[in-house]
């Protein structure tokens, strides 16, 4: 079996890293070591990692380094979830066949990563991979529809060999997408499987609202490079289920605009529009 390491990045999640804790420590396969990233929370998520830490010496807590000049508050729209999971990898005390960026607020069967593994053992072609995310909606989980390209941020694993490809991300919202596509043009697939998942606990922008939580997915399609006719028919197309996500095109706007940063690899954002074409969207059947 394949060996594997479990990265957390965690701002106030002390009852959600308790129970990923639960699902961590249950797995059937371990991994080599977990290491959590408390950053900057005021809740008790760090006394609580510290007390897991001491209970299970595969586990280790780091703080995140704090910048003077850096706005908490900025949160995830200023990549701060990426470079506590790089400072996470840093401490990793030897390399592993699989790396995982896993958010606190989620959870898992006990096979989960067992199964993960068995997808990267398999298939050699495989680059990034994740299971499929479930929400809860009316009291039942239901899997969030997703490119089967796509594999969810919420729990993310990467070949070891594609370490570098994380370590030059810029620290900006729309990383956990670009870095599919340096991945795609190292050679490497990427891929979200359907068979098996993890429960997210917290729906994605759910501590922004709606209307940022859209805003901010424009905002994200512009770092990337999106061409505005896909921004505009994605937004209706999402909107369908959810309104709010025509904020989408207002973020794009308003980043455009204002002269927002852009990926600084052309080969990135040129693979990004190519994808982007009416009959490739077409022929893939998704504007997930």
């Amino acid at each position: 079996m394949l060996t594997y390491a479990i990265v957390t990045p965690a701002r106030n999640e002390r009852d959600n890293l308790r129970r990923l804790a639960e699902s961590v420590i249950a797995q059937d396969h371990r991994p080599a070591r977990w290491v959590i990233v408390d950053d900057g929370s005021d809740d008790g998520t760090a006394e609580v990692a510290a007390a897991l830490a001491c209970e299970h010496d595969w586990i280790t807590v780091l703080a995140t380094e704090e910048d003077p000049d850096d706005d908490l508050a900025q949160g995830r729209r200023r990549g701060r979830d990426l470079l506590a999971f790089r400072r996470g990898l840093g401490a990793l005390p030897a390399p592993v066949d699989v790396f995982v960026k896993v958010d606190a607020d989620t959870s898992f069967d006990r096979d989960y990563f067992s199964r993960l593994l068995e997808c990267f053992a398999e298939q050699p072609e495989l680059g990034i991979g994740g299971g499929c995310c479930y929400e809860l909606s009316d009291g039942s989980w239901e899997r969030v529809k997703a490119a089967d390209s796509h594999p969810r941020g919420a729990s993310r694993a990467y070949r070891w060999e594609l370490l570098d490809v994380v370590e030059a991300l810029e620290p900006e919202l729309g990383w956990d997408g670009v870095d599919e596509v340096f991945v795609e043009l190292r050679g490497f697939e990427t891929r979200g499987f359907r068979d098996f998942g993890f429960r997210h606990h917290r729906k994605v922008g759910e501590r922004e609202g709606a209307l940022r939580a859209g805003s901010a997915l424009g905002r994200q399609a512009w770092y990337m490079g999106y061409r505005p006719t896909y921004v505009m028919l994605r937004a209706v197309y999402r909107a369908r289920e959810n309104a709010a996500s025509l904020a989408m095109v207002w973020g794009y706007a308003t980043a455009a605009v204002t002269g927002a940063p852009q990926c600084n690899e052309a080969s990135v954002t040129q693979r990004v529009r190519d994808r982007q074409r009416l009959r490739v969207v077409a022929r893939r059947g998704s504007w997930s």
